[in-house]
């Protein structure tokens, strides 16, 4: 049961939808303004720097104490790896929002930390030689997630690490597949312009 615990606890602290809630405080629904997507960027870009700024900070610290929890609950840190793949599956797919969420980015950030820095370095490796191949982050986002079951596993050397690579890239892929042909500076995919601005 301490793997559900773990799971479970994983997918919840996730789930908190932090940008949705300091956009409620200013009146604004981050569901419906800017991109549409509740997490510190729109966040920052709707609310402000200094809110997306403290959601970015929630967001990854989402990351860094699912694994944590998992952890703790199972007494091993393949339960750190279960709980930070739920995170970011709940991030994206929150239970407070009925399955709206943000993109994965920041939570898996930490978790990836907290789990094993050379994580989070193979990561930032794979973005950044895709990014100098296609000039576009958001491909690069698309490559870099379905690189990172196999880097993953290589970093931690067990068949465990694969399959947290893989909870951490499906629901970042399925989130930024359809940004593929998007430009930076580019409207959000199926958004209107507000105010006659994009």
């Amino acid at each position: 049961m301490e793997w559900v615990y773990a799971a479970l606890a994983g997918y919840l602290f996730g789930s908190l939808p932090f940008a949705y809630w300091f956009g409620v405080l200013q009146n604004k629904n981050l569901l419906a303004e800017g991109s549409g997507n509740v997490g510190g960027t729109n966040a920052w870009r709707v609310l402000g720097p200094v809110p997306g700024l403290m959601v970015m900070t929630l967001d990854v610290t989402k990351g860094l104490m699912a694994v944590a929890l998992g952890e703790f609950l199972v007494r091993d840190p393949a339960g750190g790896l279960l709980g930070g793949a739920l995170a970011v599956l709940g991030h994206c797919y929150s239970v407070w929002l009925l399955g709206h969420g943000g993109k994965g980015i920041a939570p898996a950030l930490g978790a990836l930390f907290a789990i094993n820095p050379w994580l989070l370095a193979t990561a930032g490796g794979a973005f950044g030689l895709a990014y100098l191949l296609t000039r576009n982050p958001y491909r690069s986002v698309v490559l870099a997630a379905l690189a990172f079951p196999v880097a993953s596993s290589a970093v931690g050397g067990s068949l465990s690490y694969l399959w947290f690579g893989f909870g951490v890239a499906v629901p970042i892929l399925l989130k930024h597949l359809g940004e593929w042909n998007r430009t930076p500076g580019q409207l959000h995919p199926g958004r209107e312009p507000r105010n006659g601005r994009k």
